[in-house]
């Protein structure tokens, strides 16, 4: 599978009930960062586990009370008003209001949302690494501003983020686009004219974020003028098609091989957003101002060709009536790049581009063929149906790799 002749023996059922010899062989054949191993690592030792169980909202309430008691020590709080937000595929996500004291004593409501993964997720993420992108976000763009944190899941079932609740949609209310995960969204001309050059102005201001010199807890920082940022991910997804597969593939085997031999240098350090698109910001309807962008679970620190190739992929966007496509559902593809440019002050290299937009390809795959049936058929996640509908992704991101493995436009 990854060009060094190494092949897995052991079969498939091993997958449903990982051996520790198996994870180790994985975790070795595929190092990446510090943070991922550590959450693939403990995924593939809690695989075995029961199925999914989703805990009533007075479990929650009682795990809250515990956790926050603990985070805050004396001071007086309540926790009311538990709801489930639905939407989303891959985590759990409930509101809750907390009314405390300020540190004047003067009493004030917040409301907050918790977000944690179902037993297993269709993306084994890290909530710690979410928390730690927000935190350092927070105030360069509109993101959710993030309260606690359970790391390692020792006061709820699994790892758990609370951020602030943000009002908005994610869609206008008048299109029928959109409804599955925001994919494809039609905002409109009037909407695009106004969250275009927001859209531009974000992603610049994420691309251009200053990590150098940094410190971070769960975030690495990969070396410019090596290829250890593209090997990161490169390996990431490889690592998670080896422990989720159903099956054999020629075309993820053809696709592994190129990516571990055409990994590309890395110029300049920046925050990664990975899943820049529509579904994924909220806005007001009437002003179109953005009011916060979610979602930073794929979020790393890296090469920026990584978001825009994930963007410019044709699901990720909009076709209009005359077949124009539009990035996010907003900006012309053959105005984007020399846009973002403008916008950013940094160039778009189309090789690294090809690259990631193979890659990209590549992980989808690997998240719906691979990570989403193992789950679906453990039954490890509340979206069962979901992810086995998102399957059907397969054939169409399947043509889009071949036509970027033959060196054309997707």
């Amino acid at each position: 599978m990854n060009g060094h002749d190494f092949t897995w023996d052991t079969g498939f059922d091993i997958r449903d009930d990982p051996s520790p010899e198996f994870i180790d062989a994985i975790r070795r054949e595929y190092p990446t960062e510090r943070e991922v191993d550590s959450t693939l690592t403990r995924k593939m030792n809690r695989r075995k586990g029961p199925p999914y169980r989703r805990p009533d909202l007075t479990e929650m309430s009682k795990m809250l009370d515990e956790f926050l008691g603990h985070e805050l020590g004396s001071s007086h709080f309540e926790v009311r008003d538990l709801h489930w937000f639905t939407g989303g595929v891959s985590k759990i996500q409930i509101g809750f209001t907390l009314d405390r004291d300020d540190p004047a004593g003067i009493p004030r409501s917040e409301h907050l949302v918790l977000r944690m993964d179902p037993s297993e997720g269709s993306n084994a993420t890290s909530r710690a690494r979410e928390h730690e992108l927000l935190t350092l976000m927070d105030g360069a763009i509109p993101v959710p501003r993030p309260h606690f944190l359970d790391a390692e899941g020792e006061w709820f079932p699994e790892p758990a983020l609370i951020y602030e609740f943000v009002e908005g949609v994610t869609k206008p209310r008048a299109t029928g686009t959109g409804r599955i995960s925001g994919l494809g969204t039609d905002f409109g001309p009037d909407h695009r004219s106004v969250l275009a050059p927001q859209y531009l102005d974000h992603l610049s201001k994420i691309h251009n974020t200053e990590v150098s010199g940094r410190s971070f807890s769960h975030l690495q920082v990969p070396r410019t003028g090596s290829t250890e940022s593209a090997e990161w991910m490169v390996h990431h997804a490889l690592r998670c098609w080896e422990e989720d597969r159903g099956e054999d593939s020629p075309l993820m085997e053809v696709t592994a091989n190129w990516l571990l031999n055409h990994l590309p240098e890395l110029d300049v350090a920046g925050v990664v957003h990975g899943d820049f698109r529509s579904g994924n910001f909220l806005f007001n309807e009437e002003s179109g101002r953005i009011l916060g962008w979610l979602d930073w679970e794929r979020g790393l620190i890296g090469d920026r060709h990584r978001d825009l190739a994930w963007i410019t992929l044709p699901t990720m966007g909009h076709y209009d009536a005359d077949g124009r496509y539009f990035v996010c559902g907003l900006i012309p593809l053959d105005e984007f790049f020399d846009r973002y440019t403008e916008v950013s002050g940094l160039t778009v290299d189309p090789e690294r581009l090809r690259f990631y937009q193979i890659l990209n390809c590549f992980t989808i795959i690997v998240s719906t063929m691979a990570s989403s049936y193992r789950i679906a058929r453990l039954g490890k996640s509340h979206q069962d149906i979901l992810l086995t509908r998102v399957e059907g992704l397969v054939p169409v991101i399947s043509r889009q790799l071949i036509t970027l493995l033959k060196g054309k436009n997707a």
